[in-house]
């Protein structure tokens, strides 16, 4: 059974037997949430997921392929798009046109290709208007590797702001970029060297029409404590925009045998408590820890949950609940 039909039934059975819950505002100014991340996509998991995710925060994300938001009945957008009365959270949906780890674009950034892109947009939009929509994840790595696809991106994303505004003015729209590379900081994990005059700030300049800039940040790849970031590893991004900030990925691992990088879940948990921190001046609105559970993925991103794939809680869970 495909993946989306085992969705449209799961949020039929969640739509029936499940009430409305009445979560409260967060008392902090800056929102937090996670990102679907469910065990598994059985029935039992992914219900689990949801009833889960609320005490983590008021918002849950999805990030994916832009070709999936054609399945607008039962793809995973559109359940975390459904599910949102339900299970009382607010949505953000982010879709991926490239590969970072590969450095390579999912599909050609040609005429046809990026007229369907529009064409499935729009059409979700006008279903769903959701109320945050990131348009390309991490696109500083795409700029790394091919400048000319990425000016083709940008040009696209200003072109394509215009047309969701007209269907859903409300829609907040934003790219997402890299934080650390953007910073020019590519040593550590990352296996590069950190040069900071190698930054890629200049970026933001091409997306005028932003509704904010969103940043995925792991200081994890490039220092080995949470202690070693420094005091305005994050407070350095308003010196180059004043829009609001997204924090669409964030974590640290709980589990690493890297020599020299070795960690732990009072390690991450000590992450959590720093970065509320360092981000608590900055003009962020919201904050999205990568995984609720972890996940199948490589290292050093598979201990990042907050709770391990048996259902135990990290360290970190009751830190980010209280943060």
């Amino acid at each position: 059974m495909k993946k989306s039909i085992c969705l449209f039934i799961i949020i039929i059975f969640i739509s029936a037997c499940t009430p409305s819950s009445n979560l409260e505002s967060s008392q902090n100014t800056i929102e937090k949430g996670v990102s679907l991340s469910p065990r598994s996509y059985s029935s039992e998991d992914f219900t689990s997921f949801f009833a889960k995710a609320q005490e983590t925060g008021t918002i849950i994300s999805w990030a994916g392929d832009w070709n999936e938001l054609q399945n607008v009945e039962s793809g995973a957008p559109a359940v975390v798009m459904v599910l949102a009365e339900t299970y009382s959270y607010t949505p953000i949906i982010e879709v991926q046109f490239f590969q970072q780890s590969e450095q390579k674009l999912l599909r050609p950034l040609n005429e046809d290709n990026l007229q369907s892109y529009k064409e499935l947009t729009k059409e979700f939009v006008k279903k769903y208007n959701p109320p945050y929509l990131g348009i390309g994840i991490e696109v500083n790595i795409l700029y790394e590797s091919s400048s000319e696809d990425f000016e083709i991106y940008a040009s696209f994303y200003n072109q394509l702001y215009d047309e969701i505004k007209e269907i859903s003015p409300e829609t907040k729209v934003f790219p997402i970029f890299q934080l650390e590379r953007m910073k020019g900081l590519k040593g550590g994990l990352f296996g590069g060297e950190n040069n900071e005059k190698n930054n890629e700030w200049d970026l933001l300049t091409k997306f005028p029409k932003a509704d904010a800039i969103g940043f995925t940040s792991y200081p994890g790849l490039i220092y080995s404590e949470p202690t070693e970031i420094p005091e305005d590893y994050y407070l350095e991004i308003k010196n180059y925009t004043n829009k609001p900030i997204f924090f669409t990925e964030v974590g640290w691992p709980a589990s690493l045998d890297i020599e020299g990088w070795q960690s732990s879940e009072e390690e991450q948990a000590a992450f959590v408590e720093r970065i509320f921190l360092l981000i608590k001046d900055t003009n962020t609105e919201f904050i999205i820890w990568s995984f609720l559970y972890d996940q199948e993925t490589e290292e050093p991103f598979k201990s990042l949950g907050l709770i391990d794939k048996e259902g135990n809680e990290k360290l970190a869970f009751e830190t980010w609940k209280s943060s």
